[in-house]
């Protein structure tokens, strides 16, 4: 009984370290389109920002939401480009529907991602601005 659940155990951790393989996998496949490396520009540049500024937790969690929301959006939207190119290789105007739609995704979360921005960081701009009172 017990070299049973130790076989299933390993069993079980053996399948996770694969899919996580397969992940970190997706993850160099994504950063190896041009649109997220700008994403990670900034990202890092978010972050470095916000922490010159000295964020509270309620807005680091803001930022952090509002970013994955982007890599997860550009994520998918990698993925179903691959999936449609390797399915449909030539012009298909419903796969050109579809790559629109999944590209506007990517718009929209990334103006959401700005708006979180300026709402996150206008207003210690705007203290620091009034703290240099002519």
């Amino acid at each position: 009984m017990l070299s049973c659940m130790a076989t299933s155990l390993l069993t079980w951790i053996v399948g996770r370290k694969r899919s996580f393989g397969y992940a970190i996998n997706g993850l160099c496949t994504l950063y190896r389109e041009t649109n997220a490396r700008i994403h990670a520009l900034a990202t890092v540049c978010v972050f470095a920002f916000g922490a010159s500024l000295g964020l509270r937790p309620l807005e680091w969690t803001l930022l952090a939401i509002a970013a994955t929301v982007v890599w997860v959006a550009e994520a998918l939207n990698t993925a179903l480009e691959a999936l449609s190119d390797a399915t449909v290789p030539e012009h298909s105007p419903h796969i050109a529907v579809a790559k629109d739609v999944a590209a506007g995704a990517v718009l929209l979360a990334s103006l959401g991602a700005v708006a979180v921005g300026l709402l996150v960081f206008v207003p210690h701009l705007t203290a620091r601005i009034g703290a240099f009172s002519w």
